[in-house]
């Protein structure tokens, strides 16, 4: 008889479907595997794109989203949510409304407010519902200080606030920690708060391309430690190892942006499959014998 404790981290992801696999739930699944999570995945909608553009954007009915991740939740232990893109602010609450009911779990919530220069999710009411029903109940907000600041002044009458203003209000109204995602010059800056200020920042240098899919590869990546047990400002550093070596490995599968090598450990500096020199030979006939 099967245990019926998994012995491997169940993660549930909330996203948008990309068919490129850069980013959205695609991207969730890699990450999670990668770092030995088996991952479950609720689609907030689907685009239609390839590595250079978008040209669609359909989000899915709430009750839909909804239905079928208590479905999940109802079946399988789940150690932590990732949540990432959303098209509408009724599938926003539809989410908040599912995740409130386990509030234990650990909850990475990675917002995108654009896909590309064409597509962007940053109506007002979007904006609000996260910021009111998802942010609360988030313990690692991960995003950059565009969008923290979208969330913090999500209506855009005033002016745009500060890092330190943002953080210091998202804190406020419950989320337990931000890590804000900074682009220099050079360096990505990388800086985790909590009500107790900052924590730690960490620098790493600046990707030579433009990659898709950092915000959820780190989200997911933070996710998975969570699920493993680690702790958040622990989890947090990790998760930037991991995106870090990701990023330096990062391969060009079409004709537009650069995609994180989410299986960067599986490869020799040469770009050998390590299973080709370390796995021995599968016999060919793997049916038992008639």
């Amino acid at each position: 008889m099967p245990s019926a404790v998994p012995t491997i981290p169940i993660v549930l992801t909330f996203g948008l479907s990309d068919p490129t696999g850069g980013f959205g739930i695609q991207a969730d699944l890699l990450t999670l595997a990668s770092m030995g999570c088996h991952c479950v995945s609720v689609l907030t909608g689907y685009t239609v794109r390839d590595s250079a553009s978008c040209d669609e954007v359909t989000g899915l009915d709430p009750d839909v989203v909804a239905t079928q991740a208590r479905m999940l939740l109802e079946d399988m232990p789940i150690a932590a949510f990732k949540i990432g893109a959303a098209t509408r602010a009724e599938v926003v609450s539809a989410i908040a409304e599912v995740v409130s009911d386990y509030d234990d779990i650990p909850l990475i919530l990675a917002p995108d407010f654009t896909l590309d220069d064409e597509h962007v999710l940053a109506a007002d009411e979007l904006r609000e519902s996260i910021a009111d029903l998802l942010a609360p109940q988030t313990t690692v907000l991960v995003a950059d200080h565009a969008t923290l600041a979208a969330l913090a002044q999500p209506d855009g009458d005033a002016e745009s606030p500060s890092l330190d203003a943002a953080t210091a209000h998202l804190l406020s109204q419950g989320t337990e920690y931000i890590l804000s995602m900074q682009t220099g010059a050079h360096r990505l800056v990388n800086t985790l708060f909590s009500e107790e200020g900052q924590l730690r920042q960490d620098l790493w240098d600046r990707p030579a391309h433009r990659l898709m899919g950092m915000t959820d590869t780190l989200g997911a990546a933070i996710a998975a430690l969570l699920a493993n047990g680690m702790e958040p400002a622990e989890a947090a550093r990790a998760a930037q190892e991991y995106l870090y070596q990701a990023a330096r490995h990062a391969f060009r599968p079409g004709m537009g942006a650069y995609l994180p090598d989410r299986f960067f450990w599986a490869r020799d500096e040469d770009g050998e499959v390590f299973r080709a020199k370390h796995v021995p030979n599968l016999p060919r006939n793997r049916l038992p014998p008639a």
